[in-house]
């Protein structure tokens, strides 16, 4: 029997253009042949110039690597809100999607997460091994939720433990440490602008007369009005997971689950409408069977994150390495391997995050996007996925 040929998966890299730590030759020599960037420096909502587009890209090519993925164009928050200017930034985005495709990139990563893109208390956990992870911890949430944030009625989010917890650790804290557990909540994307506090806590405001059910009915009416532009350019969307991928702070969570997907497509069934499976964010929830995930939407993931994480019996997690924790990264790659040996493109795919570890623990570096964890991953993950392969 004649063997099949295999496809490899396209091996990306995040990076978040010419202020990143990170260079491109860093890039080229962790082994990535594509690059995933975004044009941080617009404003939310604002439409990408083609000139600034095609000068980030003149800069990745000329380094020897393609743009394959725009992670992320941002949804503006009139849109996820359905506010008076939703038609103002809908028709902002689908020129910002038109003038994407023109230049030749037609994969958007975006995500629906209200006001805050994802969430970790905790950025430089200490592992045994000396490197530092990522980490997001109930007790600390319901501290900030609760005696930072004072948000209405917060204590009844949490159980009697972690309230109790939360209630003995906060007497512990000095307003240094209430400070740093703060920045650390309501941290973004590099470069981009960080929430207030009051900005927060109007947004719950808003968001909790939404609802979980108005939400699902704004992500269909955001994708439904972009339709046209995706469909006619070939543009593949690909939302990311929610992270966590449960509520917090009040605020509700629609990309979290099998269900939440199954949603998502169903209610606009068009190829354009597409997953960006991250077995981070979904691994973080201890009732996802990421397997079972993979294969109910395999045909609409057009883009993948992979890391993992560790939880303990509350539920806080930490970022562990990339082969180890709770998703078992083995069964996703072969489910992934499989699946993209029917594609007519690879799927890309990039080492999501890393341990800052090595020279970088004495560099300032994004929080998980320093350069030799992510290094770790990416050669990890590509050995994983020969390995797969071979065995096929």
């Amino acid at each position: 029997m004649e063997k099949m040929h295999n496809k490899f998966l396209e091996q990306a890299w995040r990076w978040y253009g010419p202020g990143d730590p990170v260079s491109l030759q860093d890039v080229k020599q962790a082994g990535a042949t594509a690059v995933v960037s975004a044009l941080h420096h617009i404003p939310h909502g604002d439409v990408w110039p083609k000139a600034d587009i095609l000068a980030r890209k003149r800069i990745i090519e000329e380094a020897g690597l393609v743009w394959s993925v725009v992670e992320s164009v941002t949804v503006h928050e009139a849109i996820k809100t359905r506010s008076d200017q939703v038609e103002h930034y809908l028709e902002n985005y689908r020129q910002t999607l038109q003038n994407l495709a023109e230049c030749g990139i037609k994969t958007v990563c975006y995500n629906f997460m209200p006001v805050l893109d994802w969430t970790r208390t905790q950025l430089d956990l200490l592992m045994t091994d000396g490197s530092k992870a990522l980490y997001f911890d109930w007790i600390d949430l319901a501290i900030f939720d609760i005696y930072i944030l004072q948000r209405p009625e917060a204590i009844l989010s949490y159980t009697p433990e972690i309230g109790r917890a939360a209630q003995e650790r906060y007497a512990t804290y000095d307003q240094d440490a209430k400070k740093h557990l703060q920045d650390n909540v309501l941290m973004g994307i590099p470069g981009e602008k960080d929430p207030s506090l009051e900005e927060l806590r109007n947004s719950i405001a808003i968001y909790g007369k939404i609802g979980f059910d108005g939400l699902r009915e704004n992500l269909a009416y955001f994708l439904e009005a972009i339709a046209d532009v995706c469909e006619s350019n070939g543009i593949k969307m690909t939302i990311h997971p929610d992270d966590p991928p449960f509520p917090i702070l009040g605020l509700p969570r629609i990309a979290s689950s099998l269900s939440d997907f199954e949603d998502i497509i169903s209610r606009v069934d068009s190829p354009f409408n597409g997953v960006c499976f991250c077995t981070g964010s979904l691994g973080a929830g201890p009732e996802n069977d990421l397997v079972k995930i993979f294969k109910k939407v395999q045909h609409r993931v057009n883009f993948v994150h992979l890391r993992n994480v560790k939880r303990d019996a509350l539920g806080s997690f930490y970022e562990a390495d990339h082969l180890d924790g709770d998703v078992d990264m083995y069964a996703v790659m072969k489910e992934l391997v499989a699946e993209n040996q029917n594609r007519e493109i690879a799927i890309p795919f990039r080492p999501d995050h890393g341990h800052q570890m090595l020279d970088d623990l004495e560099k300032v570096t994004n929080p998980g996007y320093s350069a030799i964890g992510r290094l770790r991953g990416l050669a990890e993950l590509r050995g994983l996925e020969l390995g797969v392969i071979r065995s096929r």
